[in-house]
């Protein structure tokens, strides 16, 4: 008994004098993770993301301000990550001189003048987004007008010469084989006021401006939709196109030094023309506030009429694609003298 004792302690003697030795051998720092080599695994995982102090945005009066308004009054309240300084013009010359010299990051500019911008400084402007469908309306003092055929012989009073709304007008007769005169006034707010007065009688007007006249002068009425217009004269011809009328353009600089905040402002815009067709009686009263539109009531009388929109992407490119095909195809200059490029489109990171 006192061998097999004897035997048994010495056996746990070995064996715990190995287990010491197996222990002794291991190297901690081998075990450890080098923190040298986590800082270094860090910096190439993660690379620091540049924002912008301040973002340069310009808009115009009317629908393409009318959609950015939520997003402006939720700047003024800081509400929102991004620094952003809103400029909102009367008119687009107000705005192109300050794209031709790379003075900004973001606007809101007629389909037609990004085209021709492009066609001038490539390497700066790209369409983010179509923000505004067709906002175009012949407004009547009368009853005379009940279709297309009816303006033969008459004389229309309209605004957006050298823009859009002309190019889009004179396509429309120009289908319809219509034979009028068509005399432009420089200022919207100077046609809806011969338009209120009764002075013209027959007056093509963008939204809010023929929203301001109806409500002023019961009188008048809406004879024809130069949106529906369209649609039909495209068909007539052949051709295929929406009638676009705004978009967004970024500074191709800014996009590239800066997408999170290009992509965060889209968002944030997407956002806010959302707010502002869906919560009318609210946002008539931010835009107001922010000067885009004089009176509430006629905001929210025009947000139904104003197709403020987002579209952005494939879908985008493709609206486009076929309205700048069109007006090249009847008015080359309208587009800067040829269809632009693929390079025209942001398409997002």
């Amino acid at each position: 008994m006192k061998k097999l004792l004897a035997l048994i302690l010495a056996l746990i003697m070995v064996l715990s004098l190995a287990a010491c030795a197996k222990v002794d051998t291991v190297d901690p720092e081998d075990t450890a993770p080098d923190v040298n080599d986590t800082a270094e695994a860090d910096d190439t995982t993660k690379e620091e993301v540049k924002h912008a102090e301040n973002i340069r945005v310009y808009a115009l009066k009317g629908p393409t301000g009318m959609g950015m308004s939520k997003l402006m009054e939720d700047t003024a309240n800081g509400n929102t990550d991004a620094n952003y300084t809103f400029t909102i013009a009367g008119a687009p010359d107000e705005i192109k001189a300050e794209i031709l010299k790379g003075n900004f990051d973001i606007a809101a500019v007629p389909t037609n003048l990004a085209a021709v911008l492009y066609s001038k400084v490539p390497e700066t402007v790209r369409i983010a987004a179509v923000n505004t469908l067709g906002v175009l309306y012949i407004i009547e003092n009368g009853e005379t007008i009940k279709s297309i055929e009816d303006l033969n012989g008459k004389t229309i009073y309209a605004t957006g010469q050298g823009s859009t709304p002309e190019y889009a007008l004179n396509y429309i007769l120009d289908a319809f084989g219509i034979d009028c005169t068509v005399e432009y006034y420089t200022e919207h707010s100077e046609l809806a006021t011969k338009m209120i007065a009764g002075d013209d009688k027959i007056g093509m007007l963008p939204v809010p401006n023929a929203t301001t006249v109806l409500m002023q002068n019961k009188d008048t009425r809406i004879a024809l939709d130069l949106t529906e217009l369209w649609e039909q004269a495209v068909a007539k011809k052949g051709e295929e196109s929406e009638l676009c009328q705004g978009c967004i353009v970024v500074n191709q600089k800014f996009a590239e030094e800066y997408p999170e905040d290009l992509a965060a402002f889209l968002a944030d815009y997407e956002g806010s023309v959302k707010y502002v067709n869906e919560n009318p009686e609210e946002a008539s009263a931010i835009i107001e506030k922010h000067g885009i539109i004089p009176k509430a009531p006629i905001a929210k009388a025009a947000i139904p009429d104003a197709n403020i929109v987002y579209i952005d992407g494939e879908e985008m490119k493709t609206a486009l694609d076929g309205f700048f095909k069109v007006l090249h195809s009847f008015a080359p200059a309208s587009v800067g003298g040829q269809v632009p490029d693929e390079g025209i489109y942001y398409m997002g990171e």
